[in-house]
């Protein structure tokens, strides 16, 4: 079904948020100092081409540098990326068979916001609180590692 669904959102809204991304991408390449905002356009270009399958989660290590970095994003690029995902989730759940695609960019608009300090990763993996922190201390298997 994820298959299915990946492909239909790669033809109707996929490439284009994926081209938008990727133009964010190039602008923030231009400007020397906005590397990373452009690496991490290119990131979520890739998720935007195949969403199905995949989530984000926030990065244990991510810190105040990612929190500046959001602030910054959300101001040059970040808000009209999500006005894309609204425009197209809201279009595409006028219909019954646009419904899954249309919660699908909707699940899109926090990383496209804040993009900084998380993570894609498959939704067939687990990940729950003591992966992501590490792992648990030898003497207590059963302790989250806190």
């Amino acid at each position: 079904m994820k298959l299915i669904l990946n492909i239909i959102w790669l033809i109707f809204c996929g490439i284009w948020m994926a081209l938008a991304y990727a133009v964010a991408a190039l602008i923030c390449f231009v400007l020397i100092v906005t590397i990373p905002f452009g690496i991490a356009a290119l990131r979520i270009a890739g998720f935007a081409l195949w969403p199905f399958g995949r989530t984000t989660v926030q990065k244990p290590t991510a810190g105040v540098a990612s929190l500046i970095g959001n602030v910054v994003w959300i101001i040059v690029a970040g808000w009209w990326l999500t006005i894309g995902h609204i425009v197209t989730g809201a279009l595409l759940c006028l219909t019954i068979i646009g419904i899954p695609l249309g919660l699908a960019n909707f699940k899109m608009i926090p990383i496209s916001l804040m993009p900084l300090g998380r993570d894609i990763v498959p939704t067939d993996q687990p990940f729950t609180a003591a992966s992501v922190q590490g792992p648990a201390p030898a003497g207590n298997p059963q302790s989250p590692g806190w």
